[in-house]
């Protein structure tokens, strides 16, 4: 698969302390992949920045929420043609230098999406104890559900095959996106 295939899709909601960094370590790590940023309405900096930065900015009038915004990003990439698609958080949460990581078992046709999990390996996010148990509770149902064990189905850092792309552009969930998205892929018969 050609580099040039592949979008990093960065949802960004008043993300003006991060983005360029956010930017900068993907250009870093995935080096011939392209960069489209989703302002989703923000309201300080963050499409000036992007921008200032030489990557494509598609904005919301409005904060339409990450549903929509990866909607936006999901049609983009039907229309560039791109193979594989990346969401990527605009807030810095997620290290760029995964990304590799993520997009191999869709490269080598083991799966249709790839959940990256801020819980696994080194990372050290820690949310509030209201939101962990909210967290807990949508990873142990989506994992009964899809029978496998999910660690993060609120995760803002996947990776999406041409397949998931293409149905993700014209479905994506609006009020539990990334919770949602899982079971309808999985009633779909993708692979996750």
């Amino acid at each position: 698969m050609n580099p040039h295939s592949i979008l990093i899709i960065i949802p960004a909601f008043n993300e003006e302390a991060s983005i360029a960094n956010v930017i900068a370590s993907v250009r870093r790590c995935v080096p011939g992949a392209d960069i489209v940023v989703i302002n989703d309405g923000s309201t300080d900096r963050t499409r000036s920045i992007a921008e200032g930065l030489g990557v494509v900015v598609l904005n919301h009038i409005y904060n339409l929420g990450i549903g929509a915004t990866m909607q936006t990003g999901y049609k983009y990439a039907v229309a560039g043609g791109y193979d594989l698609a990346v969401q990527f958080d605009g807030d810095g949460q997620h290290p760029a230098e995964q990304i590799k990581d993520i997009i191999r078992p869709v490269l080598d046709g083991k799966a249709d999406l790839v959940v990256g999990s801020r819980f696994l390996g080194e990372g050290n996010y820690r949310p509030s104890i209201a939101r962990g148990a909210g967290m807990a509770f949508f990873s142990r149902l989506v994992s009964a559900i899809l029978k496998e064990r999910l660690t993060d189905t609120t995760s803002g850092f996947r990776a999406a095959g041409r397949e998931c792309i293409n149905y993700f552009s014209s479905r994506y969930p609006d009020d539990y996106p990334e919770v949602e998205a899982l079971v309808l892929l999985h009633k779909k018969g993708f692979s996750i």
